[in-house]
């Protein structure tokens, strides 16, 4: 199976006969997956400005033939987007929508350009990462909780239209995680954060890893449509 993941650059993910792992450690549980870069034909390059990447249909179209030559296509992960958290008095009308055309249209045109060449393959999943603000208000950051609230509904609104395709859409919703995005914050501010957590940590990349694979896996055969927070508990 081919996976494709966009993260905002771009990894193909396949399933092989090998039990090594090049880049995904998380993922020991699934045997026989590894990751491999995608060619540099198929690469979305990392830019400071991710919009002229990831809402061009064209891109996307791009992108699913170079997977069609690879041999089909079976899952997609959406996890391009951006976070630059303004209140709404502090939000301008530019930064909105570049919130509105990264985080939320990105991932419609990348659902949409799929579903051919995932039904022609047999069917697959769309993990769609979207953020524990959708579960809760979030102060000072409008833009970005109005883009994560959209798609939880997309998520289940797709997961509707195409299960009879074969095609299973789910959303997984991170907390705190240690990664680039949290920097926008001051670390004392993201100590307080922690403060929030029942589980009094920070989450790490490779357990959301792990959680996406499950969700593109046959093991997750029968879940469509869920919302998997996966946040130490802070949504609770």
């Amino acid at each position: 199976m081919i996976w494709l993941g966009v993260a905002p650059s771009l990894w193909a993910i396949r399933t092989s006969g090998e039990s090594g792992l090049a880049s995904l450690p998380a993922a020991s549980g699934y045997q026989g997956i590894k990751a491999i870069p995608a060619p540099a034909h198929i690469s979305i390059s990392r830019s400071d400005d991710l919009s002229s990447e990831l809402t061009q249909e064209g891109d996307w179209k791009r992108v699913v033939d170079a997977a069609e030559k690879l041999g089909g296509l079976h899952g997609l992960v959406n996890n391009a987007g951006i976070y630059q958290p303004r209140a709404l008095m502090e939000t301008e009308t530019e930064l909105f929508e570049r919130h509105t055309r990264v985080n939320q249209l990105g991932c419609f045109l990348g659902m949409k350009a799929v579903v051919r060449l995932m039904e022609q393959s047999g069917g697959g999943s769309i993990v769609n990462i979207s953020s524990v603000a959708r579960l809760r208000g979030s102060p000072g950051a409008i833009a970005y909780s109005a883009t994560k609230w959209a798609l939880r509904g997309m998520t289940k609104a797709a997961a509707i239209d195409l299960a009879p395709r074969k095609i299973r859409v789910n959303s997984v919703h991170p907390g705190p995680i240690d990664t680039e995005m949290i920097k926008v914050r001051t670390p004392e501010q993201n100590r307080q954060r922690m403060q929030l957590v029942p589980m009094k940590r920070i989450g790490t990349v490779d357990e959301v890893a792990s959680l996406v694979l499950f969700l593109l896996s046959d093991e997750s055969g029968y879940i469509t449509g869920a919302e998997v927070a996966i946040d130490g508990g802070v949504s609770l």
